[in-house]
């Protein structure tokens, strides 16, 4: 059995661009420059396949060639999508798993472990990083920017540890903007509805000389609370958020290429907290509002030698002050990186590079949230060299690689990757790789003194109960040995598929260590449980993916995926049992999902998304199928569009 919803924007968006040169038909909300010829309904198959991604490899190569199993999110399904936040975008990923426990939170991870902090997906935006150390994962409601300007969204399902460096285990999410010089021209976009009560967006570029560019935006969103389950009302996690920032791109000369960037948000988020009581025993829960504050500015720097060769350094000051019920956090961060690109033969080629990062925070207690030093300092050094070798060029290739990464908790983790790629014909591609990959512990896991939900980790009592779980610092990393194979293929110039299948294998996993249990009987009866974080999980999980995309004509298309998951663990007899049940439990084996885009004539565009998650056990959630669809009418200015 499963529930059906029909999504329907309930309200009317209304987006204009006003800009110094005609656009393009498909180019709204896009720029005032000449298109690229990116569109989804114009792009053939084999375009699709030529577009270049950098994820990977940390260098450009078309998405057919790439030996990982990758997909790409582009601007123009973005636009076509109707989605008005990024989280809600990556629902187009095949194989990510995207829910919205609440009003203000996503968990979103790739191959299992999925909660609101998913400590096994690395995430950037435009080269930052936005991975926190606090509690290894991604604050999605402050990850944010106008969609309008986001150039495509790379998502890697599968390690990219030996590029990327810790924590990137399952997967990469590398969200790309645009450059200045292609938002030129003046964007107001806006909208509301039901639940998201008002958005709007405003964004300006323009040039200065012949060779910089810059553009300035601001952008505002205010989202309704959702209701509780058991019909007891709202939720009280209503919120808002503002943010502006800008870009400046300057090319100097014609090999050369500075980019600065920044940001700063402030939100006002709502949510119900537990809070530990003794008047009776447990857990209470309160309403708060907490605030999030943040900023952050990027330096980049690029240079061409030649068309086998480039150099790019990069650093980033990031500064959040965000509140979360039972505490706060201030946290200072600066990450230098550098990366260098050659020809070592005619058949070889390098990348290699190295960065350090150093994070400092404080942190605000709480009776219910403590730590063992509430200020620290953490220092991260790494170093990655990757070689590719054609052993048939343009058959056969062969890439070897590997990231050593020094941090603070758990020393030098050494995490390699081969991968090989062989090409039999024009349209086909075998692929597979062997990777090491490591999630370095968190602050909290091994230092914090938390209260939380007895639920999660005990079975129904006749009694009251209090659960406090404890960091442990002897906590190490968690491993991983994953294997993949992919089978991309274009069975006719509008037919294309794609089949994937992993099999990982953890060690050192987290799990919940039971201690010694007391019952107390002040000042009523009922049972004190104290935890802390262990590595005595172990499991594997499997699975496979299979994509595909058909293009019968011009005007319209049709893409759709299914994607299987298992997942078996074993905390070899130890208490952590529960820990078990719960991410197994956490993850729906089957996901599907189709989608039909179209334009009815020159001005009218039309598309149909239908989405199909399995049960999730533990959050008590039914299989579901969701169905959306998006009108859009373009007026005589192509520069005006109403979508419904």
């Amino acid at each position: 059995m499963y529930g059906a919803r029909l999504l329907c924007v309930s309200g009317l968006s209304l987006a204009m661009v006003l800009s110094r040169a005609s656009a393009q038909p498909f180019e709204f909300l896009s720029s005032a420059q000449p298109s690229r010829g990116t569109e989804l309904i114009h792009l053939t198959l084999e375009d699709l396949g030529k577009i270049n991604v950098t994820s990977v490899s940390r260098k450009s190569e078309s998405l057919s060639s790439a030996a990982a199993e990758i997909h790409v999110i582009t601007s123009e399904e973005i636009r076509r999508s109707g989605v008005t936040l990024l989280p809600e975008a990556l629902r187009m990923a095949p194989g990510l798993h995207v829910a919205r426990p609440n009003s203000r939170q996503w968990a979103i991870s790739s191959r299992g472990f999925n909660d609101t902090f998913t400590n096994k997906l690395l995430v950037l935006v435009d080269g930052r990083t936005i991975y926190t150390p606090l509690f290894s994962g991604v604050f999605w409601e402050e990850t944010d920017t106008v969609l309008e300007d986001v150039d495509r969204i790379e998502v890697i399902r599968g390690p990219g540890a030996a590029l990327w460096g810790a924590n990137a285990v399952n997967g990469v999410i590398n969200v790309i903007t645009k450059t200045a010089k292609e938002t030129q021209g003046t964007l107001i976009s806006g909208g509301g509805g039901l639940e998201e009560r008002g958005f709007g967006a405003v964004r300006y570029g323009g040039a200065v000389g012949t060779n910089t560019y810059y553009r300035v935006y601001g952008k505002y969103a205010n989202h309704d609370e959702f209701n509780l389950r058991d019909g007891g009302g709202g939720a009280d996690d209503n919120w808002w958020m503002s943010q502006t920032g800008f870009r400046l791109d300057w090319e100097p000369q014609e090999h050369n290429r500075l980019t600065l960037q920044g940001d700063y948000y402030y939100a006002d988020l709502g949510a119900r907290f537990f809070m530990h009581s003794l008047t009776p025993p447990g857990l209470t829960p309160t309403s708060r509002r907490a605030k999030a504050e943040g900023a952050n500015i990027l330096g980049r720097w690029t240079h061409e030698f030649s068309a086998e060769s480039d150099i790019s350094v990069q650093m980033y000051y990031d500064r959040t002050d965000r509140e979360f019920g039972v505490g706060r956090e201030f946290r200072n961060t600066v990450d230098f990186d550098a990366h260098h690109r050659f020809q070592l033969s005619a058949r070889q080629e390098m990348v290699w590079g190295g960065g350090c990062r150093y994070s400092i925070d404080e942190l605000i207690e709480s009776p219910d949230f403590q730590m063992r030093d509430p200020r620290a300092g953490l220092q991260l050094f790494n170093v990655f060299v990757q070689d590719e070798i054609a052993v048939v060029p343009d058959r056969l290739h062969f890439t070897l690689g590997t990231k050593l990464q020094h941090n603070d908790f758990t020393g030098l983790e050494f995490q390699p990757s081969g991968r090989i790629a062989w090409m039999p014909h024009l349209n086909h591609t075998v692929w597979g790789a062997v990777s090491r990959a490591v999630r370095t512990p968190s602050r909290t896991e091994r230092d914090v003194s938390i209260f939380i939900d007895p639920g999660t980790v005990l079975p129904p009592l006749p009694f009251p109960a209090l659960v406090s779980i404890r960091g442990n610092p002897n906590f190490r990393s968690e491993d991983l040995i994953a294997y993949e194979i992919g089978y991309p293929l274009k069975l006719h110039p509008k037919l294309s598929l794609e089949f994937a299948g992993f099999y990982n294998d953890y060690d050192h996993l987290r799990g919940v260590v039971e201690l010694p249990v007391e019952m107390r009987l002040s000042p009523a009866p009922y049972l004190y449980v104290s935890a802390t974080f262990g590595n005595k999980l172990s499991g594997q999980t499997f699975g496979g993916e299979v994509t595909a995309t058909w293009q019968p004509a011009d005007v319209w298309r049709m893409s759709g995926g299914y994607s299987y998951l298992e997942m078996s663990l074993d905390a070899g007899g130890a208490t952590p049992s529960v820990t078990e049940s719960i991410e197994e439990g956490g993850i729906p084996h089957h996901q599907l999902f189709l989608r039909f885009e179209t334009d009815l004539g020159r001005r009218i565009e039309w598309g149909i998304g239908l989405r199909y998650v399995d049960t999730l056990r533990t959050q008590t959630v039914d299989a579901y199928a969701e169905l959306d669809t998006r009108l859009a009418w373009k007026p005589p200015d192509p520069r005006v569009n109403f979508n419904l």
